[in-house]
């Protein structure tokens, strides 16, 4: 009676047993196929873009522009940068000055790394890689202040005395410094010198040191995104509140012409490569207006969606991408037909980096 139970059972186990493992052997090379797609590699040549929404760090191939993959990054993230070697990225999480943190990402591996605790200097915002170190605003502490990855130490800050310092610029030799003041309506130019002091009375003469100069410019109301010449002549920033475009000669250290460009709104600023054209978005009307440098005339205005912010002009000058908050996508622009001609999509995009390795 047993005997006659125990067979029927044992073939019906047998036979699932080698269904199953059938199925298990046959799904193998289909899970190694996912896997072999969502692990795609880093390009050497990355556009990186960060979503508000998803706070995520997502590394883009520039041919196909498709997001190859998604790094988680810190709650309120606004402005990214790589390293020079375009193996790390560093993300500013701002919180309105309130939070105190960079976040980190192994741009190969693609992984997050250890954040990095800004403290003292809150509300780090504005990004930029120069002389081997990473250079941040810190809005919530009026401030810039400079991080070194080959010692791991925040090693240099100076105070604005300004509002809402807000977006830098570094020169390459790390000597001159530039940001806007959003609420002061200025623009910060810090120089470092070298400081000879005087010969102590007593016979002792001090050593030579750095010695940081501030010298502050008024701008238009609202001034945010700005940037400098591809020559370094002169300095172009945006008011927000009236849409006045500023320019500073960079040499004399003054305010020389003012566009009355009507980009009510303006939230950031660029360049061409070839320094012939200026590039102004608008988070108010979602308007990109492209400036002719030299004439200082409207060339034409691209309407991008709803609310425009981060600039990213193509190193050739052929494109420029242009992150849409609101709209959940980067816009990206052909500089010869000066036509929308696709879209990424980012959900709350915002700020856009390159990313290169030699």
């Amino acid at each position: 009676m047993n005997k006659a139970v125990h067979n029927p059972i044992s073939k019906i186990v047998k036979l699932n047993i080698t269904k199953l493992l059938t199925v298990s052997f046959l799904c193998i090379p289909l899970v190694f196929a996912a896997n072999g797609c969502a692990a795609q590699s880093t390009p050497a040549r990355s556009l990186l873009a960060l979503s508000k929404g998803d706070h995520t760090l997502a590394i883009i191939d520039p041919v196909s522009l498709k997001v190859i993959a998604s790094v988680p990054v810190g709650s309120d993230p606004h402005e990214v940068i790589a390293s020079a070697d375009g193996k790390t990225a560093y993300v500013s999480i701002y919180g309105g000055g309130s939070l105190h943190e960079l976040s980190v990402i192994d741009l190969v591996a693609q992984k997050p790394l250890p954040s990095l605790d800004t403290r003292p200097l809150m509300g780090p915002h504005g990004l930029t890689f120069a002389n081997g170190k990473v250079w941040f605003t810190a809005e919530g502490s009026k401030a810039v202040g400079t991080y070194d990855p080959a010692t791991a130490k925040f090693d240099w800050a100076m105070g604005t005395g300004q509002n809402r310092t807000h977006m830098i610029y570094v020169t390459p030799n790390g000597k001159k410094v530039y940001t806007t003041n959003v609420s002061s309506a200025t623009v910060s130019i810090l120089e470092d010198s070298l400081l000879k002091p005087a010969a102590h009375p007593a016979g002792f003469t001090p050593p030579a040191h750095r010695d940081w100069v501030q010298t502050i410019i008024p701008v238009a109301k609202g001034s945010e995104g700005f940037d400098v010449s591809p020559d370094g002549r002169e300095l172009w920033t945006a008011g927000a509140d009236d849409g006045i475009i500023s320019i500073i000669d960079i040499a004399a250290k003054k305010l020389i012409g003012k566009i009355d460009a009507k980009a009510v709104g303006a939230n950031r600023l660029q360049f061409t490569p070839d320094g012939k054209r200026v590039l102004i978005t608008s988070l108010r009307t979602g308007d990109l207006f492209i400036y002719d440098a030299a004439s200082h005339q409207e060339l034409k205005r691209v309407n991008t969606g709803h609310g425009a912010a981060g600039i990213l002009v193509d190193a050739d000058g052929s494109r420029a991408f242009i992150g849409c908050t609101g709209d959940n996508y980067v816009a990206v622009i052909d500089l010869k037909t000066l036509t929308v001609t696709g879209h990424i999509d980012i959900r709350g995009a915002d700020g856009l980096a390159w990313a290169v390795r030699p």
